[in-house]
């Protein structure tokens, strides 16, 4: 029951992150410091889309439903849970580099409103 419930606490921690990843560099509006963190994370996500490989965080969810009892999954975090939200049918090597071209095209996007933000700001 404790693996399970630990196993669940990594998928909103997942959720969470790849939302940072996402629309993170809006933080940066009210925290400056937040760009430490954001930069990193949003080269990370679009490397993992990038190159095909599987977050860390997602052997260990299935590690952990597995000690739960529950069977683990095959594939990463957004084949199981994001995609099927978004593409009827399965996560193909197409479909993650778009995804990590949105990462890189979304926060191009954020960070020149933050720039134009902060440029305005300090006139």
């Amino acid at each position: 029951m404790l693996n399970n419930f630990l196993a669940d606490i990594i998928v909103f921690v997942h959720l969470l992150f790849i939302l940072f990843v996402t629309l993170g560099g809006l933080l940066v509006l009210k925290w400056k410091w937040v760009v430490y963190l954001h930069i990193p994370a949003a080269i990370w996500g679009a490397l993992i889309e990038f190159m095909g490989w599987i977050c860390p965080l997602t052997p260990f969810e299935n590690h952990m439903r597995r000690l739960g009892g529950e069977s683990g999954y095959s594939g990463d975090f957004v084949e199981q849970y994001i995609i099927p939200l978004v593409y009827p049918s399965g996560l193909t090597r197409e479909i993650q580099i778009m995804l990590g071209i949105a990462v890189i095209v979304i926060n191009m996007a954020v960070y020149f409103v933050v720039i134009r933000w902060w440029i305005k700001k300090d006139q």
